[in-house]
């Protein structure tokens, strides 16, 4: 065979080649790293490391706990995340301010709750007058809250006595002491308050109204609270089919703890061991976790958004993302 011909030969295997190949063959990372609080939309990113999910894009994947908003922001800035668990809004003013992270999901729809030791207390309205403990400020939980207390109806002395506490433990101790009788939290901490005052045997606790029921009835027009999901880092947001498989893996891990209440508890205990597996159960069963492409919840993460740009300008950035940034 001539040299011409040689050469001939091997251009047509290596066209072949390329035409009998996977269309899109998976980008391999050396590692992924997923991340979020203790917070109930982190139980699923949990099960997907436990599960081995991602196998077609890494054989690393890892998970990392983070405290509060600030302490994520740094670990996405400094790439030292990839796809993390966040309140919807924290996104949006990222990309708001030219990182173009991407939000993939919303997932978790109502998980402030009221929680109150006066049996009078059956929801937000009656606590005209009394004092509520407030574990969170400058996140989206306190703006959700300021907003709903900015009605009309929660006027003058309708208006409940809000008292900032550093941290939902702090909050948490008010109650099983007895100097705090109405909180504010986020499950899974409204369900760890109750399991812990069961064990030590006190007053009856009651778990009263969601901050999501109530929104509802005073914001009929935006009545759904896209409250939490997975947004991508800037680093690995342009990578759409990874995007695409971790928003599917996702969606298949919270069905299955949704389904799967207990085993799921068992498995967050296992990476955050001081949650008790019957707080987390109980939050996993009290709380709306029903994972949602972004792009198809768009025109209620824009409500939201609009909403807050109005009246708190600095949680979104003071307008609404691109188009691109609602999923891979």
């Amino acid at each position: 065979m001539t040299a011409m011909k040689k050469t001939l030969a091997a251009a047509l295997f290596a066209v072949f080649a390329c035409m009998l190949a996977p269309a899109h063959a998976a980008a391999k990372y050396q590692k992924i790293t997923l991340a979020g609080p203790t917070a109930l939309v982190t139980f699923p990113l949990l099960h997907m490391v436990e599960s081995g999910a991602l196998r077609e894009f890494t054989d690393r994947l890892e998970f990392r706990l983070w405290q509060n908003p600030d302490q994520l922001r740094v670990l996405l800035t400094k790439k030292e995340i990839d796809f993390s668990a966040s309140p919807s809004n924290l996104p949006a003013l990222m990309a708001n301010r030219g990182d173009p992270v991407r939000l993939l999901n919303i997932s978790v729809w109502g998980i402030l709750w009221l929680v109150s030791r006066d049996p009078d207390v059956k929801r937000f309205q009656d606590l005209a007058g009394r004092e509520l403990l407030v574990p969170f400020q400058r996140d989206l939980p306190s703006v959700l809250l300021d907003t709903l207390l900015g009605r009309d109806e929660f006027a003058g002395d309708r208006a409940p006595q809000l008292r900032r506490t550093r941290s939902a433990e702090d909050a948490i101790a008010l109650m099983l002491t007895g100097q705090g009788k109405n909180v504010l939290l986020v499950e899974p901490t409204a369900s760890l308050l109750m399991f812990r005052n069961q064990q030590q045997g006190g007053e009856p606790l009651y778990r009263v109204e969601s901050l999501e029921d109530t929104w509802r009835a005073h914001f009929p027009g935006q009545a759904e609270l896209p409250q939490a999901g997975i947004m991508a880092n800037s680093n690995v947001a342009g990578d759409i089919a990874l995007s695409e498989a971790v928003e599917r893996a996702y969606a298949q891990s919270a069905a299955w703890c949704k389904q799967n209440a207990r085993s799921c508890a068992e498995l967050v205990q296992r990476h955050i061991p001081h949650l008790p597996v019957p707080a987390v159960e109980s939050a996993i069963q009290a709380t709306r976790l029903d994972s949602r492409p972004a792009r198809d919840v768009r025109p209620q993460l824009e409500a939201l958004y609009t909403l807050l740009a109005k009246t708190n300008p600095q949680a979104v950035g003071g307008r609404l993302p691109d188009a691109g940034f609602y999923g891979p």
